[in-house]
């Protein structure tokens, strides 16, 4: 991305260097990353107008784009590691793994992760911890990237978080993925951050065959777990879990 641009102004930006084409966004499918300093994300869109890049318009960007059918075994890549990526946008079209998701363009001042972490009983109650330092809110981890100092990959923080937190050992925890992703850009520097909202599960051990009563003890005064007690809310967040609809992170 560039200073002063947001996530979906990129999108369209780069589509348009690279290929010719004019496109419109139609959600996130993934995000890859490396810690704070390398994240791609990965788009789904759809073309709205332009033309094909020819070789007579070969740039700094790009020497020409092509239609692919993705089945022709020739086409010679300078990496590979875009095939997994188509895959992931067809089976989207086919059958979409989660609701339409584009950044949220609101100010964020650093690369945070926000966390939903949830507990789902044996009556199945929804319990969400909540930091109660201030206002209540979710969990926050700030990655701070530097020269001598890149920082470590995303998923790292919330092992971390529940390190910190839960005091009975042995506790299964399992990342969901991405619910949203909040970003805007337009003040470099200070408030062009990036917050991704992660959801998580934690539960007995795999091999524990009781299902807890109770959310887990907490070491941690600050942290508390919060009971669901809306409906609507509830039953949302419960059939997201279930059929495990979220952005996957790959790290």
């Amino acid at each position: 991305m560039e200073p002063r641009e947001t996530a979906l102004e990129a999108v369209r930006r780069e589509v348009q260097e690279e290929s010719g084409l004019q496109c419109h966004p139609l959600t996130l499918l993934a995000v890859e990353e490396r810690g704070p300093s390398w994240i791609r994300f990965v788009f789904l869109a759809r073309p709205t107008g332009g033309a094909l890049k020819s070789l007579e318009q070969a740039d700094a960007e790009s020497l020409q784009a092509l239609w692919w059918d993705r089945e022709t075994p020739t086409l010679p890549l300078r990496s590979r590691d875009i095939l997994p990526l188509m895959d992931l946008a067809l089976q989207y079209r086919t059958s979409p793994r989660h609701p339409p998701v584009l950044p949220v363009e609101l100010p964020c001042a650093s690369i945070c992760q926000r966390f939903l972490l949830t507990f789902v009983d044996a009556n199945n109650s929804l319990w969400v911890l909540l930091d109660t330092t201030g206002v209540p809110h979710l969990p926050l981890a700030v990655n701070c990237p530097s020269a001598s100092k890149p920082g470590k990959r995303l998923v790292a923080a919330l092992p971390q978080l529940l390190q910190r937190c839960l005091a009975p050992p042995g506790m299964a925890v399992h990342l969901q993925g991405l619910l949203s992703l909040q970003h805007l850009g337009k003040d470099p520097g200070q408030s062009d951050g990036i917050c991704f909202n992660v959801v998580a599960t934690v539960g007995s051990s795999e091999s524990s065959q009781q299902q807890d009563l109770a959310p887990p003890a907490l070491q941690e005064p600050a942290l508390n777990w919060w009971a669901v007690e809306d409906s609507a809310l509830k039953g949302e967040v419960l059939r997201r879990l279930h059929s495990a609809s979220f952005l996957p992170i790959y790290s």
